[in-house]
């Protein structure tokens, strides 16, 4: 017989809160090549990451790609490490932290919020299957799915649908869910992220050009339908309308290409190699697929791509953070997260006020018990 996971000491009847399940890809739990290794064969064992038959890919994986990877990535891991750990952790903690917060001014109910975020990676920890677990846990009879990818891929997002979807092929009893798979041209985003580059602007002075560099995917990935690279053209188009740029101000390039095949192109290290002979020497650089700074943005390109930069004859680059856990990013995704739950908020308000009138009646019919005896 099947085994639901359902919920210990389960009350019928009890108050329902509503759940935010935030999600990025993830990080190695140290810069130690055994982990990194641990976290590179979850992460490239996975279908939407890498769509090449298993029966041909895991042995190219563990006899030749894990040997030689994992010690080069922990080595890049190591130069970006911190105190606080992983950044990419450290500011998704954050994110889910400040929008926790945020989020609980949105009811008018004096007790515990009714909304409860948590945080979950696609690969390495916290898991997205224990962060559904404690929001089942916390009894979220509804959640919003948002995966912090600005956008959608299918080895993205797409594999975050996955995870959540085979966690919850699990449970016993399934929650209302709403999964929001992208969010890249909503005018609220593009504002936060043409300020965040405006102010870099003032505070560094304008480029001679800006470059917006996305994760690459593989080519066949567009060829068979994936919108992931009009979407990326698109926020930057978007974006550079919202700063005033003209064209020849800006372009967009694809970084973090693997392997032999054919990636999205321009390629940014080709792209970045080549400006200064065009005449570009100062170079602002953005990455508007990255909700939080990691190792492609810290690593791969604040040091390798501005080495590439400078050794081409370039002489300046600046690296544009990302939008982290700034005041600017919360707010919108707070309203973002607001606009997919503000019916189920004012549906958990009437139910808890007829719960709360129906047991002030229970308490009114017994109190007028106990003085008839």
């Amino acid at each position: 017989m099947t085994q639901f996971i359902g919920e210990a000491h389960y009350r019928h009847g009890a108050a329902e809160k509503i759940g935010v399940l935030l999600i990025n890809l993830g990080t190695p739990d140290s810069p130690k090549t055994g982990a990194v290794r641990k976290y590179l064969r979850q992460f490239l064992s996975d279908p939407r990451v890498v769509e090449t038959p298993k029966w041909k890919w895991l042995p190219v994986l563990f006899a030749l790609v894990l040997p030689f990877r994992s010690p080069k990535t922990a080595a890049a891991y190591q130069k970006i490490w911190t105190a606080d750990g992983s950044p990419i952790l450290r500011y998704c903690r954050a994110q889910q932290q400040k929008i926790a917060a945020a989020l609980s001014g949105l009811s008018d109910s004096n007790s515990d919020s009714p909304i409860v975020a948590e945080l979950g990676m696609s690969y390495g920890a916290p898991s997205i299957s224990a962060a559904l677990r404690k929001l089942q846990a916390q009894n979220c009879r509804r959640i919003v799915v948002l995966p912090l990818y600005p956008q959608y891929a299918g080895s993205t997002v797409g594999a975050a649908f996955d995870a959540v979807s085979r966690e919850l092929s699990r449970w016993r009893a399934i929650p209302h869910l709403r999964f929001i798979s992208a969010y890249c041209d909503d005018e609220r985003y593009i504002a936060a992220l043409a300020d965040s580059i405006a102010a870099h602007f003032a505070a560094h002075g304008r480029p001679d050009k800006l470059l917006f560099s996305f994760h690459g995917t593989p080519l066949a990935m567009l060829e068979s339908g994936d919108p992931y690279y009009c979407l990326c053209r698109k926020t930057a188009r978007m974006t550079a309308a919202k700063l005033g740029l003209q064209k020849g101000e800006w372009l967009a390039c694809f970084q973090s290409r693997f392997g032999r095949a054919e990636w999205l192109r321009p390629y940014t290290d080709e792209t970045i190699r080549d400006l200064p002979q065009q005449g570009a020497r100062n170079v602002h650089i953005a990455c508007p697929a990255f909700s939080s700074d990691c190792l492609e943005t810290l690593e791969e390109i604040a040091e390798e791509n501005r080495d590439i930069f400078l050794r081409a004859g370039g002489e300046k680059f600046s690296y544009i953070p990302a939008l982290n856990d700034s005041a600017a990013h919360i707010s919108f995704l707070v309203a973002l997260i607001r606009d997919n739950i503000g019916d189920w908020l004012l549906h958990l308000q009437k139910q808890n006020a007829a719960a709360s009138r129906a047991l002030q009646k229970e308490s009114a019919a017994h109190f007028r018990q106990i003085m008839r005896h």
